[in-house]
């Protein structure tokens, strides 16, 4: 179930709220939780059966490393729980998305079959829900929180439906206080809502119309791809990925808001960066934290010397790729930022900062992350290397006008997109967002406009679900 659904916003969502709120006339705190926990089950059952019970072994495995760390008084014990815990959770994410990658990668070392292909489908959510369990037991091990030791307090804080599947990556310090005690008032529920709704609009509105040519123009022979249509797909997937997580983002946190939670950012406007560190303050910022908190300080961070700081960064930075897709054009678009990052590190962040045309420093981001969302995008290296290609060699041999090629409306929908993602000032957007007689309008028009649509066409992919 995904929550541009007409399942989940005229069945789903109504009965979940309206049960909520029925309960919460009885003030019973525990009741509420139930119920969310009973909805949030059935929400991942509902698209994901059969591995509902591979999410509760998550948190059952989590839940008993966090109560043998509390009760330990040894320092080695404690450190082997964690150390276990971290095999457990990292084996299981490993098996259901690494395997077939890694034993691919193997055959063809060996030149015969070492590791037999197996018929693995993906779990929904998993990266984010095993990252997210995790951090409750490293943060438990550090003593930056408490051990919770009701089992469904647990259960209800990892499979939270809003955040279940595709973030954001929710600590659990973060939440605790809100799961044992949260209010709603009218102001909230109402900012919810209109924060549903504008990831809605991103998603349905222009993260799917976005999709369709991107579709199309990478579904073309790359090897005779025009200049201008390799820069103009690449542009409208910026867009779409964009949109499409951002959204679900915006959706995730206006959901939790109905509900008393309060999630932190997880989008900061990345495309007006003026350089790949800066973007990546912006981009994903729960994921971002969490490797940095549990992967780059633990390495050592920048305490260890210049080389070990930047093979820190290089570490962190192909884990990236590698928890966005287990193949090999993700690990590329990884270590491909981590080379910038570190070349940042090294020089070229100093003279980012002494430049006094900023224009160019937000041109070289735009850049980098354009090349590459090639990789990330494109299904092997092969046909990366020949976007690129396309992108930097020019041809041109005009087959198609942009209206032939995209449709008006894609073209006046990448407008507003491209003008929302950076090209209006924040304080513009955020004035419109604010002024409460507009909002009464824009809200309802363009949940009426997201209704149309879904109504009227069943193209509704989410990027983010294959993570």
């Amino acid at each position: 179930m995904v929550f541009s659904s007409m399942t989940f916003l005229w069945l789903f969502l109504p009965v979940t709220l309206a049960g909520y709120y029925l309960i919460s006339l009885t003030k019973s705190q525990t009741a509420k939780n139930l119920w969310l926990l009973l909805a949030s089950v059935f929400f991942y059952s509902a698209g994901e059966p059969k591995y509902i019970f591979l999410l509760l072994l998550s948190v059952l495995i989590n839940y008993g490393s966090g109560l043998l760390i509390a009760g330990s008084e040894s320092s080695a014990g404690r450190k082997g729980v964690l150390a276990l815990c971290v095999v457990l959770n990292l084996g299981l994410l490993g098996y259901f998305k690494y395997y077939n990658f890694m034993a691919g990668l193997l055959d063809a070392a060996a030149g015969r079959e070492l590791l037999p292909i197996k018929n693995i489908v993906l779990p929904i959510g998993i990266s984010f829900y095993t990252f997210q369990a995790m951090s409750y037991v490293i943060d438990l091990y550090r003593g930056k929180t408490e051990v919770q030791r009701s089992f469904y307090k647990l259960v209800l804080y990892i499979t939270f439906f809003p955040q279940l599947i595709a973030g954001p990556i929710v600590r659990y310090r973060d939440v605790a206080e809100q799961i044992d005690c949260r209010r709603v008032d009218g102001d909230k529920f109402a900012y919810g809502i209109q924060r549903f709704t504008i990831g809605l609009g991103k998603k349905v509105l222009i993260a799917n119309t976005m999709a369709r040519a991107v579709d199309l123009i990478f579904g073309m022979d790359f090897t005779y791809l025009n200049t201008w249509i390799a820069w103009v797909g690449i542009i409208l997937y910026a867009l779409q990925i964009y949109y499409d997580f951002s959204g679900y983002s915006d959706m995730a946190i206006g959901l939790g808001k109905m509900f008393g939670f309060d999630f932190l950012e997880n989008f900061n406007l990345p495309y007006i960066s003026a350089s790949i560190r800066e973007f990546w303050r912006r981009w994903h910022i729960s994921l971002s934290t969490w490797f940095r908190e549990y992967l780059y300080i633990p390495l050592g961070g920048n305490r260890k010397g210049t080389v070990r700081t930047y093979l820190n960064l290089l570490i962190v930075f192909f884990a990236t790729g590698l928890w966005h897709g287990a193949g090999e054009t993700f690990v590329v678009w990884g270590m491909f930022h981590g080379f910038f990052i570190v070349l940042e590190r090294m020089f070229l962040g100093e003279a980012l900062e002494k430049n006094r045309f900023r224009v160019l420093n937000h041109i070289y981001t735009l850049l980098v992350v354009l090349v590459g969302w090639v990789f990330f995008r494109a299904d092997t290296l092969s046909q990366a290397g020949e976007y690129i290609l396309a992108m930097f060699c020019p041809r041109y041999e005009l087959t198609y006008t942009m209206t032939e090629l995209l449709g008006r409306r894609c073209i006046l929908t990448a407008v507003i997109g491209i003008l929302f993602a950076g090209v209006l000032p924040e304080r513009f957007t955020k004035k419109i967002a604010d002024n409460g007689t507009l909002r009464m309008i824009y809200v309802p028009a363009l949940l009426f406009l997201c209704f149309l649509m879904l109504a009227s066409d069943a193209y509704n992919p989410f990027i983010y679900f294959r993570f």
